[in-house]
């Protein structure tokens, strides 16, 4: 069996970092990665040199401000994130817990933003986490808007339930899908965490094509379908910034 190159080696070491895991120790990293110590310990001194991973107080190592310089000039929703932005602080400010904006990446849902509020209901969402497709409003508006074969492949897949409301059967969620298409939102009570419900609108670019999903997290209570109106009007306005920003480029 061929050996990874330096390249491959040092994207493991990253890939080992997630929202739970931003510091860790060079044993843990070798014990998440499959590296042996010694090399695993060489790399990370090797990166921490060039400022792609940096070390705190107490010797672990964090991703560095380096790497962060450097994935922001090249973050593909940054005007995307950029003209959204003003329109999902009207809309925290009007719905308050949270406001959180997602795009599509492989078989998941990828939250680039996210506005939050102290002592809002539980959300298990950061900005550059990710959920599976079929689980969370937000993805659900991306599958039901996606290419059949990704729909047929996640659909085919394993669909991992979240608590007991979220939808795993398949024939349930083709019926879903058609919904959220019918009806311009996803509405979901209970799917990630029963005390909280995500609702999910699409974002669409200038050719129409949805190029993201606006979500807010609020109570699920019965009052959780008051925000679609207003969540509708967001990510209008967010499709006509977009498309404002296009032709300036």
């Amino acid at each position: 069996m061929a050996r990874d190159s330096v390249l491959t080696r040092a994207v493991r070491i990253f890939d080992a970092f997630d929202p739970d895991h931003p510091s860790l120790s060079v044993s843990e990293i070798a014990r998440r990665t499959g590296l042996h110590v010694a090399t695993a310990s060489r790399l990370v001194e090797e990166l921490v040199r060039h400022g792609l991973l940096a070390r705190d107080e107490r010797r672990r190592v964090r991703v560095g401000m380096r790497m962060w310089e450097l994935a922001s000039r090249a973050a593909p929703t940054l005007g995307l994130r950029e003209a959204a932005m003003p329109y999902m602080e009207d809309l925290h400010a009007v719905i308050g817990h949270h406001t959180q904006l997602g795009v599509l990446d492989g078989r998941e849902v990828l939250f680039v933003e996210r506005l939050s509020m102290p002592n809002a209901v539980i959300n298990v969402t950061r900005i550059a986490g990710r959920l599976p497709l079929h689980a969370s409003s937000s993805g659900l508006v991306l599958l039901a808007h996606a290419p059949a074969g990704l729909c047929d492949e996640v659909l085919a897949g394993d669909l991992a339930a979240f608590t007991p409301k979220t939808v795993v059967d398949p024939r349930r969620l083709r019926a879903l899908l058609a919904d959220v298409r019918r009806g311009g939102v996803a509405f979901c009570p209970g799917y990630i965490d029963e005390r909280a419900t995500g609702i999910a609108v699409p974002v669409r670019g200038p050719g129409g094509d949805v190029i993201a999903s606006l979500s807010v997290v609020v109570p699920n209570d019965g009052n959780a379908r008051a925000p679609i109106p207003a969540l509708k009007a967001a990510a209008r306005g967010i499709a006509r910034a977009v498309g404002d920003s296009s032709l300036t480029r």
